[in-house]
């Protein structure tokens, strides 16, 4: 069983940054088996993909509405997934998921949120204009 937990959810004003992190834990958990997602769902709509990353950082990737402004960085040491949010706009705003799926080392991680096998309990996120 793996535990996510999620944190640094919060209210800011259009243009501001936030960071968000996902603690990974398990009594069998390996952080290098797993590729980390983050995902975002707004009330109404569907949940939609935000970046996900593999064991090595070169395999990261944004949806194209927040690349260039959001990064996803690991620290394997710590089992945790960062993603540092800069530039927010109001249509940032939603709950956000970290996510887990296995994964070999080399392999990058999925967009789909059907191959996470492993979710958080949601940081909700609020981007006044």
């Amino acid at each position: 069983q793996v535990q996510l937990v999620e944190s640094g959810g919060g209210l800011v004003q259009a243009g501001g940054s936030l960071r968000l992190s996902c603690a990974a834990s398990g009594r069998t958990f390996t952080f290098s088996s797993y590729a980390m997602g983050w995902f975002r769902q707004a009330p109404g709509k569907e949940r939609e993909f935000v970046a996900t990353i593999g064991w090595i950082a070169v395999n990261t990737k944004y949806a194209d509405s927040v690349k260039g402004r959001f990064t996803l960085f690991r620290d394997n040491a710590a089992n945790t997934v960062y993603l540092q949010m800069n530039t927010l706009k109001p249509e940032d705003t939603a709950v956000y998921y970290c996510a887990a799926h296995a994964a070999s080392p080399s392999a990058s991680g999925s967009r789909d949120y059907r191959n996470y096998a492993y979710w958080g309990q949601g940081t909700q996120v609020t981007v006044s204009s």
